[in-house]
């Protein structure tokens, strides 16, 4: 909960009397399990609801290295029905050394693939829309959300794709509620994603460790309503008859040769995801978890 509540690691480190490696390292084991339980959870089956997807843009290891979240959630339920995301080009506005600055990283590292949001945002709708099934999906002008959507189509699924305009007031009349609400959220729950802090990500893996977290909290442990304390998305979505509590998240160990993950979670739950300023970084091994 201290993971959900805006804290850094150093801050819970600070508050347990542990080391902020500890801290990582826990909530790292929190995130893969989240990830599995997840997978358990979410529905396989073709929508029963239509779907609004977005994204929310944060970044890993400095500010010249931005990252886009792809979310797709159900427009009655709020339920989160996963994530996958892209890296992104550093963009706006920038001083003349800023420019040479990215110019240089870039001529070292290489550039982030132009079309990586059509492609991943692609991969969440395969994960999230099953082969032959039929969906609607709402969305904001976006590009390259249109081309996701046709490769989508030509892989055998039913796709009704409705648009809403950036420029239309957030409330909750706006269809892309949902996303808009979770964007808040995540903002106001994770200090590594607010707009301006020193609590960033320094690997986008262990920023989707931590997404998987809230996504379990916000699906099956919150309430839809704050103030009325009522149904969670889950239960909105008929997949759990009760608000879970930390013990029932956690009452069993889940092992990843038995929760089939889609090959791009897959990825998450080892650590794979390489980032460009940390090319040695770890990847999660398994050695007791078969």
């Amino acid at each position: 909960m201290r993971a959900l509540s805006c804290a850094a690691y150093r801050q819970i480190a600070r508050d347990v009397g542990a080391s902020p490696t500890t801290i990582m390292r826990q909530c790292d084991r929190l995130g893969r399990h989240c990830l599995l339980f997840h997978e358990q959870l979410r529905p396989k089956s073709a929508p029963t609801e239509s779907l609004a997807i977005d994204g929310f843009e944060s970044f890993e290891f400095s500010q010249y290295t931005p990252v886009h979240f792809h979310a797709a959630i159900g427009s009655q339920s709020h339920f989160i029905y996963g994530f996958t995301d892209s890296e992104l080009r550093r963009k706006g506005r920038m001083t003349e050394s800023q420019r040479r600055r990215r110019a240089a990283l870039e001529a070292a590292l290489g550039r982030p693939d132009p079309r990586s949001i059509e492609r991943e945002m692609g991969t969440l709708l395969e994960i999230v829309v099953p082969k032959g099934a039929r969906a609607t999906i709402q969305s904001d002008e976006h590009r390259a959300y249109p081309r996701a959507i046709a490769r989508l189509r030509s892989l055998g699924r039913a796709i009704n794709h409705l648009t809403t305009s950036s420029r239309i007031s957030r409330t909750s009349d706006n269809p892309l509620f949902p996303v808009n609400l979770a964007d808040l959220l995540i903002r106001h729950s994770q200090a590594n994603h607010k707009r301006e802090t020193i609590a960033f990500s320094k690997r986008r893996a262990c920023a989707a460790y931590r997404l998987f977290v809230f996504l379990v909290w916000r699906n099956t442990m919150k309430s839809f309503s704050e103030r009325k304390k009522d149904e969670s998305p889950a239960q909105r979505l008929g997949l759990l008859p009760r608000r879970l509590r930390v013990e029932d998240v956690l009452r069993a160990r889940l092992f990843p040769s038995r929760v089939r993950l889609p090959a791009r979670w897959v990825e998450y739950y080892q650590r794979s995801i390489v980032t460009r300023r940390i090319l040695a970084g770890a990847n999660h091994s398994l050695r007791y978890a078969t």
